[in-house]
Parts: structure tokens; sequence; C-alpha cells
């Protein structure tokens, strides 16, 4: 099984660890680092919606409070019509906490796209601005 393969079936595993009591919408991530090692996240809500935190971000916030700094891919499963992509604030912080990586967008139906991070993302907002 290819690293690919493998890191969707972890955010598939994942995924059914979300507490998603208002929306329903079930999402899976995990986080492959260049000491490989796999993370996974899933997304958690709150009822001030506000706090609600995706997988993409618990994975990566996962692999960066084990002292994993070095990120090499992340897959996101949900169960949509097509590969869902992520959120623009899991956009920024996947270019902030992991660069240009290769992004894994895969459902259920094993619909599987691949992108880097910047082609999701372009002309980024990166320390380089601050």
């Amino acid at each position: 099984m290819s690293i690919r393969d493998t890191l969707i079936q972890e955010a598939k595993q994942a995924r059914l660890s979300a507490y998603t009591p208002y929306s329903h919408f079930k999402v899976g991530a995990a986080v492959y680092t260049k000491s490989e090692k796999i993370f996974r996240g899933c997304n958690i809500e709150n009822s001030s919606y506000g706090a609600t935190v995706c997988a993409e971000r618990v994975a990566l916030f996962t692999a960066y409070s084990q002292e994993e700094r070095e990120i090499d891919a992340i897959a996101i499963v949900a169960d949509t019509e097509t590969p869902c992509p992520p959120c623009g604030i899991c956009r920024q912080v996947i270019i902030e906490l992991a660069g240009d990586i290769e992004i894994i967008l895969a459902n259920l139906r094993d619909d599987v796209r691949v992108l880097k991070a910047s082609e999701l993302l372009p002309d980024a907002f990166t320390s380089e601005f601050l």
C-alpha cells in the first residue's frame, strides 16, 4: 500500500471520531511527517461555532504538539460527492506549519485528487510579509 493510500485510510478512520452534533459533517485528516509518523485529526464542533476546529488543524496541531515539525503530506476525507478541499483557515495553517506540501483530497467513494498547498492558496500570506 502506498503512503497516499495509507494516509487516506488513516483519515477515514479519524473521521469516525469526529464530534459534529450541529452540522453532522464529519471530516478526517492524517498528516505524514518526514520521520514517517502519522498523526490523525477529526473535526470537533462547538455550539459557539467559532470554537469549532477542523480536522486538518487538529492533525497538524497534534503533530506539532509531539515536536514533529517537518510535514510531508496531509490527507483529508469527507463524505462528499467529490473530494472536499480544506477551508480558508486550514489552507493558511497548512502553508504556515507545513509549507508547500502535497494535499491528498478523498471522499468515501474513493475519488482522489492530489494538489500542492500553493495550488489551493496562491500568493499566501506568510511570515515574509510581517
